[in-house]
This record gives structure tokens, sequence and C-alpha cells, in this order.
């Protein structure tokens, strides 16, 4: 045991040590806290004010074209050539001309400037025209304006998840989607990264022939075993480095700016008792409703955010990242241990890699049916858990499904290391050889 610890410190202080660990270690938080921060601002900033000439010449639209905060419309009585002669000087960002005639054929309408304007503002323009345009016709027809906007519902679904107590929380199902798939990825990556390290370390050391100086007092099981777990360390330490100085980071945020990251608390439209409405209540919501304002796109993102159980994620993520880590490391530190150089690794890599590469291949099928089969089968299945089971845990796994997926991933891990390590202890001395499946077979039933 001891010389196992002295291995697995050796492989831990000589990566922590390296530049790209360090680099790594600092640009990670920054990245992952933009993630967070990035959108709060995003969702807030106030766009520059669009100024849009309108040259009108049905002299209809003029006035009904209603200025907003971000854009404002500015009658121009003048022709339109004149209009855009004078573009330049006047420092319009657009002008919008309406043509004679738009009533009829409203594609003759055009929106002119010398550079390509907000997809925001064009939308918004379109909107207005449309509005006004089919205003125009419902009063030649007859048709009272009022009547028909009287009858039009606009539908914003709130989902609410009943919990074992009987307790209601907002859930956010795209949340739970977004934070899934970059866990899954996350993990994914990570088992291939640190993976990888261990299999190059193994093949460095053999190629160099130290490992011939390294096994004489060294069992060559506590050799890998030390290189696995000290690997795993040093991905262990990043992630909760990550995770500190990002909540940090975050934290300073908050601090210097606590008015972008207030919450405000959500109106709820239904009764507490679950009693039904009755006409009059449900008149005075529908009005309330009408008239209130757009939702609060800053509010939504962090209630969203403070939805997430983070220390659940966390510790699902650790879990899952060291088990899945250890049961793949052992394989390519077999697969490292089996040949000479890295090129020949290709033939031996593609069975192992083939379990992860279906997992993010089926991630799509799981977010759309995260208690379904073939999410169930997937979570538990060793090869695959890792990055399925993370892809589940944001929309709610049962616990069975989680202990049963635990288990078996710890028992994969036993299983995958008894296997490496029959392949390690022979193929670690073997030089110059070309090895195939049926050698490997082989390997497995040598005694020691």
């Amino acid at each position: 045991m001891n010389k196992t610890l002295i291995i697995l410190k050796r492989e831990y202080l000589l990566r922590v040590k390296k530049k790209s660990f360090i680099v790594m270690t600092i640009l990670g938080p920054i990245l992952m806290a933009a993630l967070m921060i990035v959108p709060i601002f995003i969702s807030q900033m106030s766009d520059k004010k669009a100024v849009i000439a309108v040259v009108d010449e049905t002299t209809l639209f003029t006035e009904r074209l209603k200025s907003t905060d971000n854009i404002k419309f500015i009658p121009l009585e003048m022709d339109i050539q004149v209009a855009k002669d004078n573009f330049d000087k006047n420092r319009y960002d657009a002008i919008l001309y309406i043509p004679m005639s738009a009533i009829n054929t409203p594609s003759t309408m055009r929106l002119l400037s010398d550079k390509y304007p907000s997809i925001t503002v064009k939308l918004y323009i379109e909107s207005q025209l449309k509005q006004e345009l089919e205003s125009m016709k419902l009063s030649a027809s007859g048709i009272d304006k009022e009547v028909l906007k009287s009858i039009e519902t606009r539908v914003n679904l709130t989902t609410i998840k009943i919990t074992e107590g009987g307790k209601e929380e907002t859930s956010y199902p795209e949340v739970a989607t977004a934070l899934g798939i970059f866990a899954g990825i996350l993990i994914y990556m990570f088992i291939f990264m640190f993976g990888a390290q261990v299999m190059r370390g193994v093949i460095e050391e053999k190629t160099s022939r130290i490992i011939e100086v390294i096994v004489s007092s060294v069992k060559p099981f506590q050799l890998m075993m030390g290189k696995i777990v000290g690997v795993a360390l040093v991905g262990l330490t990043q992630f909760l480095l990550w995770i500190v100085l990002t909540f940090t980071l975050v934290g300073i945020f908050r601090a210097a700016f606590p008015e972008k990251f207030s919450i405000k608390e959500q109106a709820k439209i239904y009764t507490a008792d679950n009693k039904m409405l009755n006409p009059d209540e449900l008149s005075k919501i529908a009005d309330i409703k009408n008239t209130s304002a757009p939702s609060d796109t800053k509010n939504d993102v962090l209630n969203a955010i403070a939805s997430i159980d983070f220390g659940v994620m966390i510790a699902s993520f650790i879990f899952y990242f060291l088990a899945g880590y250890l049961l793949y490391a052992a394989l390519f530190a077999a697969i490292g241990s089996a040949v000479d150089n890295e090129a020949d690794t290709q033939q031996f890599m593609m069975p192992v890699t083939i379990p992860l590469i279906f997992a993010i291949v089926m991630a799509q099928f799981v977010m759309n049916n995260p208690n379904g089969p073939v999410a169930f089968w997937l979570s538990i299945i060793p090869f695959t858990s890792p990055v399925i089971m993370m892809i589940r845990i944001p929309f709610g796994v049962p616990y069975f499904d989680l202990i049963l997926s635990i288990v078996l991933l710890i028992a994969g891990f036993i299983f995958t290391t008894w296997f490496a390590a029959k392949i390690y202890r022979t193929g670690i001395l073997m030089y110059g050889k070309k090895v195939n499946y049926r050698e490997l077979a082989k390997w497995l039933f040598y005694k020691s």
C-alpha cells in the first residue's frame, strides 16, 4: 500500500505542477462564471435606440407606428429620393418607405439602410405594419377589431413539480435539459482526457524502459492503481478548484451588482385549496393577465438558476466522474501496457470508446423521455451510466434507479480493474510484439 501511495503522489504532483494544469484551472472558473453571469447582463442590456425615418405616401401609417424604448419613428414630409439623398446627413438608422400601393400590395414596402438592420427592429416594424393593415381591412369589412382582440389568448404554461410531500415547486424543463447535457458532455470529456493521460503515461514509461526498474520493487497492480488514482485526484482537484473559484467569482459579481441578481416573487393564478374559479374571478384574472407587462426575462433567468440544486449536481458529478473514470482508466492503462507506441492503440481503443460515444448519441432520446425504458437501462449499465445518469439527474431520478446505478457502476469498476490487471501485468514487460485480441485473451489466463 505504501508503494502505491508513493506512485500516486508522484503522478499527482507531476501533473498539478504543469503549466497547462495551472492555466486551465484559472481559465475554467472564468468561463463557467461567464456562463452564469453573461446571460443575466445580456438579458438586461439595452441596445442603442434605433431611429427609423418614415416616408409614408399613404399618410395612413405615420401616426399609427408606436415608438418604444429601443425604436423611435420619425415621420418625414418629403419624397423618398430626397430622404435617401439626405440619409447620411440626418444619421438615421433606416428609412421605412411605404408607397401608395402598400395597402393592396404590402410587399412593396421597403426598409432602406446603409447597414444590416437589427432583426429585432425588422420584426417589430413588420408586426406593427401587419397589425395596422389587418385593422384597416377589418374596418373595411365591418368587423370590430376589439371583438377579435378579446378572443386572442396567449398561453404561457408554467410547469409545477409535485414532490412526495405534496409540495408544489416551479420546474424549468429547459434548464434541466441544458444542465443535463452539459454535465453529460463534461463527464464524457473528462473521462477521455484523463483516461488518455493514464494511457500515454504507461506507454512513455514502457518505451523508455524505466518500467523495468519500477516493477523490480513494485507489483504491476500497485503501479497501475497508483497511476489511475493519482490522475483521478488531479482531475478531482481541478474540478473542485473550478467549483470554488466559479462560485467565488459569481459571489463577487452578486455583491457588486445586487440589483441585477434580485429575484421577484412570481404571481400565482391558481388557488391554494385547488377550488374552481367562478366566471367573475376568471374574468378578473384575465383582465390582469391581459394588462400586465411582458414577462421579465431577467427574473426568468434568475429563477431558473435558483431552481438548480447545485449540491445534488456537484455530489453526483463527483461520484460519476470518479467511478466512470476509474472504470475506463483501468482499460486505458491495459491498452497502454499492451502496445509499444500510441499509433498501435487504435485497434483496441474502438471497443472501449464505443459505449461512451453511444451514450452521447443517445443523449437526445434520453432528454426527450428521461424516465423511459431506454433512459433507465442506459443509466444503470456501467459503461454508459456516468453520462446518461448525469443527464437524467436534473429531471429527478427515483432512488431505486440511482442506487442500482451506483452499485452496478462500482461492480463494473471492480471487474474492469481485475480485467485490466491481468493484461497489465503481462503487457507492461512485453516489447516488440504486435498484440492482437487472441494474444490478450491468453494473457487473461496466465498465472502469476
